[in-house]
This record gives C-alpha cells, structure tokens and sequence, in this order.
C-alpha cells in the first residue's frame, strides 16, 4: 500500500482560494509600502550561516534552520568537537548556510554589500517567506510570511513616526476593527537595568520583561530569580509592571523611576516625540500604547521597538520593529543606523479569517464559464471565450460536452459568476444564455451584447 504523502509541520498548502486571500493582505500592504516611498528588493532564501548566526541571541540562534553540506564538505567535519560536546561548533563544521531566519539580518548584509549601489537615507520593502525551528502552534509556523518595510541611513525620528502611521493604514484598510501599537525604547530598558543596579543583565531583564503579558508578574519575577538577578533589584522593578494611565501619565512615572539614567532620558525624549506627534497627526483605528515592558527578543535593536495586537482574538503580535543603530556594524560597515517595521501576513490572515473580514472579490472567482454542448457550438464559444480575454474578462470553456448537471456542478465548485451557454438553437442565431449564478437569472444576448456588459 501506498504510504500517503504528507508536508513537514509548520508548513502549510494553500489552496486557490486561500492564495487569492493571502494576495489581497500582500496587495494591500505592497500598496502602503509604495505610498511611503519604499523600493522593492529580493533576497536569497538561504544566508551563509556566518551572517544569521550570532544576530538573534541564544533563543533566536536555536531556531536556525541549518542547511547540511553536501558531498566531500561533510568529510571536513570536526569530529572532536562532537566528542568533546562542543556542539555549536560541531555545528558550524556540518553547515555552511543556513535559511533566513527573517529579512532584516539578510537586509544589512545586503545594504553593506551593495552600498556604493545605493541612495541614502535608503527606503526598501521586502515580502518573502522566513523560516523559524519553533513549535507548531496556532498562528506559529515553520513556513511564513514577512512583509518588511526599512530605512537605513538615518536616525531621524520621522521615520518612526511613519512607521506608525503605516501600521494604522495598513491593518484599517484590512478593516481590522480593534487594534493595539505597542510602542517602548530600547533606552528606557537600558536606563531600568542601570536604576536597578543590573546593567551587565540587560539581555536576561528584557528576556524575562518580554514575557510580562505571556507569564504574568508572578512569573516574570520567578524568571529573574532564576536568572540570577538580585532581589532588591526584583524589588525596585516591581513598580514596572503595574504602571497605568494614558501614555502621558505613564511617562511621566518612567520619567521619574529614570532620574539617575541619562540614556534611560533619552529613550523617554525619543518616546514622547513620537506620541506627540502621531497625536497632532492622528490615526484610523489604532490605539497607541506605550508599554514599558515591551522588550522584543532580537538584540539587535537600539531605540524604539514596535508590536501591534489584534484586541479580541486569540493571537500574539501580527506585526513589529524597531530601530537597530549597529545592524550593519557587525558586517563592517559603522554610523549606518535604520529602523524598520514587519507585518506578519499569516497571522494577519488568521485574523481576518477568525473575524470573517475578507471580501469576497478577494476570491480567485471566475467571471464566465461556457458550456461546452459539442464540436460545433465548441468552436463558436472558443471564440467568444478570447474575445472576451481580450478585454479582461476572466473565462473559461469547459473542456468536454458532459452531461450539463456536470458541467453545471463545476461551475459551482469552481464559484463562476456567470455560466455561458450556446447550444444548437443559440448556434443558429448567433446568440447565447447568460446565467447569474448568483440570482439564478437568465437573459439572451449576442456577442456585442455580451462584450458591452464585461466592459
């Protein structure tokens, strides 16, 4: 017997329907993206592992994919290093390349490799698929989607600011009815482990931080127990995870908690000119919230970091960012500082799914289908099948003279807008039947008829 096939999990097939849904989220954003002025690029799926490797910290580096050598490459092995338990190394010998874990790593690759090619402040958007060694869950796949807009080759604060605004444009014109922008800055972080007397711990603090709306407070505290972290300093921060209030009020008490910070000022200054000037702007739908607990797991980022909720479904972030000074720093390129935003596609379809918001021209529907009664009524309606192409109408005839309960269940299937019929008495007179699938009205009509109609 044969063994049924099946995809790896984590991964998904999409059929034609969910493709044609899947393109209305990319359209959309694509639309937004080139508003704001952002530029196309493409990058490969598989990095040198050199190039992912190290960006993410520890938990994001375990969740590589690594792409095994292949041939004579394998025989190079280091052996001692697994018989040494040296497994990262081992690691490194058995894979030279390794799939994209996202596209802003593979960004500032691209950005130091074509510099000489490039305008500064430079604006590109980015939709490929990524690929993450997580746990299948709802609304976390193996396989997926990002839909990446950046700016390298500026620290201005507008950029930010756009930012924003794209986050609300996007997610209203997918008439999301209820969401949330999570806004915070690296520097308030920085600026907390410093007032707690925890500055060399800023990676296990954000860790555990990040976890604040996953956890608890009680289990973010036993986390930065575990970790390490000194009780009066738990003590100090507890304050942190309570603080309520319009986003005025709530800087307002970080401004006071970060007296003693100079970077931790900053990052309230940053934060309080980006709300400010969104405020006078103003927005669609969204609610701007800033939360001081917000960390993002990547290291890579330096100033504000973004995440957008979804309020009332079961789901976490569908979309993030944040600004990163060093990125390309660490592919030799220095003083090249960007911030850039993601919208996750699967996830925004989850959405939209669960909520019931995809219109239905979002559907890969078919505008004509012709009944196909037999040789010479075929002829004529491959005819009237390429006039009718040649104006955009999308048709199809059916391709054998079955019984027309067949052709009709097809038709359906297939969710064909109008079914098109020329039998022999249409033949005769040049004319044909024009069915509405929808309310089930029939009308005759002949090709010029017809034509005026689509048009």
């Amino acid at each position: 017997m044969a063994v049924k096939p099946t995809i790896p999990k984590g991964t998904r097939d999409f059929l034609p329907d969910e493709v044609a849904k899947r393109n209305y989220i990319f359209n959309t954003i694509r639309l937004s993206f080139q508003k704001y002025g952002f530029r196309p690029i493409e990058t490969p799926s598989f990095e040198m592992s050199s190039t992912l490797i190290g960006k993410y910290g520890d938990e994001g580096d375990r969740l590589i994919f690594r792409i095994l050598n292949s041939g004579d490459k394998l025989l190079k092995a280091d052996v001692n290093a697994l018989e040494n338990r040296e497994l990262p190394k081992f690691s490194n010998s058995l894979s030279e390349k390794a799939l994209r874990y996202d596209l802003t790593v593979p960004f500032a690759r691209f950005v130091v490799q074509h510099q000489n090619e490039l305008a500064f402040p430079f604006k590109r958007y980015q939709i490929q698929p990524v690929w993450r060694a997580d746990r299948p869950q709802h609304g976390r796949y193996q396989e997926f989607y990002q839909c990446d807009a950046d700016v390298v080759g500026s620290e201005s604060l507008i950029y930010e600011i756009d930012f924003v605004l794209l986050f609300d444009e996007v997610l209203s014109a997918l008439k999301i009815p209820d969401f949330t922008i999570k806004i915070n800055n690296r520097k308030i972080l920085t600026g907390i482990a410093e007032v707690t007397g925890e500055s060399t711990r800023i990676i296990d603090l954000t860790v555990a931080l990040d976890k604040l709306d996953k956890i608890g407070a009680d289990g973010v505290i036993n986390e930065l127990r575990a970790k390490g972290i000194s009780e009066s300093s738990i003590q100090k921060m507890k304050p942190l995870f309570s603080i309520t209030g319009q986003n005025e009020e709530k800087l307002k008490v970080m401004k006071t908690f970060l007296t003693s910070s100079t970077v931790g000022q900053k990052g309230i200054e940053e934060l309080e000119y980006i709300i400010n000037t969104v405020n006078e702007l103003g927005l669609n739908r969204a609610n701007l919230d800033v939360d001081f607990t917000l960390a993002r797991g990547l290291n890579y980022y330096t100033g504000a970091i973004f995440e957008v909720k979804a309020n009332g479904v079961n789901m976490g972030s569908i979309c993030g960012g944040g600004r990163y000074d060093n990125l390309t720093e660490t592919f030799g390129l220095k003083n090249m500082s960007g911030v850039g935003i993601s919208f996750g596609a699967d996830r925004i379809y989850d959405v939209l799914d669960e909520l019931e918001l995809f219109p239905t021209e979002s559907e890969n529907i078919l505008q004509v289908m012709f009944v196909n009664f037999g040789t010479k009524e075929q002829q004529r309606s491959l005819k009237w099948v390429q006039q009718l192409r040649s104006i955009g109408v999308s048709c199809e005839l059916y391709p054998s003279s079955n019984k027309l309960q067949k052709q009709m269940k097809y038709a359906n299937d297939i969710k064909a807008k109008f079914v098109a019929l020329i039998g022999e008495e249409e033949y005769e007179n040049n004319s044909i039947q024009l069915k509405n699938m929808e309310t089930g009205e029939q009308s005759s009509t002949d090709l010029n008829g017809l034509l005026k109609m689509f048009k």
